[in-house]
Parts: structure tokens; sequence; C-alpha cells
């Protein structure tokens, strides 16, 4: 793994100091990447996640940030309706579904992106010539080159297929400022071995909502894989802020490995947890 530092903890980051910190990490204008995000782990950057996102695109040839919208189309599972181990709420009454479903919002092209996701994905969308996929909870949103190949091949029960599209093109996971615990391609791994693949539900219509398959599941124990992946990791700190960059395929392969070792890789003990369900209701992709 190599490490490098850019500008210092206790000063503000500028647009120019997070370009040169992905440019130590050796991307440039041929490079893919899915890029996780964090605003607070650098402390104060000038011109806030528009600056950031503005490095992204001035650095990188093809950006891809998550772009879920779960917060305003989500909606719970109706009454009665049981799926095993598929770890999500039911409404307690159909009143109560369609009072959800009344109060969600319907999947569009200009929808801000959740706020979980961070502020940069949402900068992008707003500041930057894009592509977004149309899912309606699991979204992604690109820039540059190749962004419509990466986000043309989702599919309502394949809403990872640009995270796979980001490993065919040879790119990479960037991690800003966030740990594992954000890195969705461990996510398709887990999936690929017939691990955390979830129906949720959103609203899809006036008065109508709609069962979504192969949603990803519980993310807090990913940072386990960090030593594994460490031997394939580059490291710049920038402020505060510490910017990793890895291979997709080789999250892939780290994460892989650790599940043939144990199908509890990397889920916890608590019986509570949305863990229990994804290695209980582990069902093998056909061809996989």
């Amino acid at each position: 793994m190599d490490e490098a530092e850019v500008g210092r903890g206790d000063v503000a980051v500028t647009a120019d100091d997070v370009a040169a910190g992905l440019r130590q990490l050796g991307l440039g204008r041929t490079s893919t990447v899915l890029a996780h995000t964090s605003m607070r782990a650098f402390g104060h950057v000038d011109g806030g996640a528009a600056a950031v996102a503005r490095a992204l695109v001035e650095v990188c040839g093809t950006v891809v940030v998550p772009a879920d919208t779960w917060d305003q189309t989500g909606v719970p599972a109706p009454p009665g309706l049981e799926r095993p181990w598929n770890a999500y709420w039911n409404a307690a009454t159909w009143a109560e579904l369609d009072e959800a479903v009344d109060r969600a919002a319907v999947f569009a092209p200009d929808l801000p992106v959740d706020r979980e996701m961070g502020a940069v994905p949402e900068a992008l969308r707003r500041g930057h010539p894009h592509h977004r996929t149309a899912h309606p909870l699991k979204g992604f949103v690109a820039t540059g080159e190749r962004a419509a190949e990466i986000v043309g091949g989702q599919t309502l029960d394949r809403p990872l297929a640009p995270v796979e599209a980001v490993g065919d093109a040879g790119g990479d996971v960037l991690l800003v400022g966030v740990g594992h615990t954000a890195n969705t391609a461990i996510h398709v791994a887990e999936q690929h071995l017939g691990r955390a693949r979830y129906f949720r539900y959103a609203k899809v219509g006036p008065r109508a909502w709609a069962e979504l398959a192969d949603l990803p599941g519980e993310s807090h124990r990913f940072d386990g894989l960090e030593p594994a992946l460490w031997p394939s990791t580059r490291e710049v700190r920038v402020g505060r802020a510490r910017l990793r960059r890895v291979g997709v395929a080789e999250v892939l392969a780290v994460t892989r490995a650790a599940i043939a070792a144990d199908p509890r890789a990397l889920l916890c003990d608590d019986p509570g947890c949305r863990c229990a369900a994804a290695w209980r209701g582990a069902e093998p992709r056909p061809g996989a």
C-alpha cells in the first residue's frame, strides 16, 4: 500500500488539494471510479461539496456515485406479506400503506439524491452533465466518457449492475473520507454468492407501489476486509480525510474468498440485525 499526504489537517482544503490527492493516487483521464464520499471527513472545504465534485470530474475520465432515493420513494412492505429472511418491516394495515404511498415521491431524474449518500453525489448531479439510472430506489449518477455505458446496464432486477460495469471497465472504488462500510462493490460480491438479496418497496405512480428485487443489505462489518485489501490499496491524506483507491476486481475477489471460507464472514451475531437474514436467506444464483 502506498501512502502520501496533501495539505495540512488544520487548514481549509481546496478543490486543487483534492485534485492533487487524486492524481497522487494515480488517477487520470483514463480512470473510471465509483466514488463514495464524506465531506465531514475533510474538515472545512472551500466551495463545499461542489469543489470536491469538481475535482473528481477534473481528474477522472468517468465518475460514478451512488444516487439512491430511498428517503423519498421508499415505502413499507404491504401488510401480511411474508418473504423468508427479507429483513424489512410491514405496514400494519392497508390504510397505513396507502398513507405511506401518498407521502412518498415517484422517482424522477431531477429528484434529489438521498442525503444518506452524502453531499457530493447531489453536487455532481446538480452541477455537471450526467447520466442517471432510473431505479426507484437504488440509483447511480455518472459523468464523463463512459457514463452512459456504466449506467445503461441497470435493470429493476439488477440494481447493482453499474458497479459491475465499473469493474468490467477496469475501474476502481474510491473511498473519500469513508470506510469499506460504504463500499458497494462488496455487496456485489455478496450477491454473486447468493447472499443479501432483499426485496424492497417503492412508490412507482399515483397510489401505486412495486416490489423490487435484489437490493443489498447490511454493511457495518465490511471494514473487516481492510487487512486483506491493504496490499491492493493506494492511500493519500487530503486535509483530515483518507482517500483510498482499490480496484473493483480486487474487492470482488477478496470478498468472495472471505465468504467462501466462512459463509458468515462480514456479518454480526445480533439476531435482530439484517446480518442474520443475509446468510440464512442465501440462495446461489444459477451459474454463479
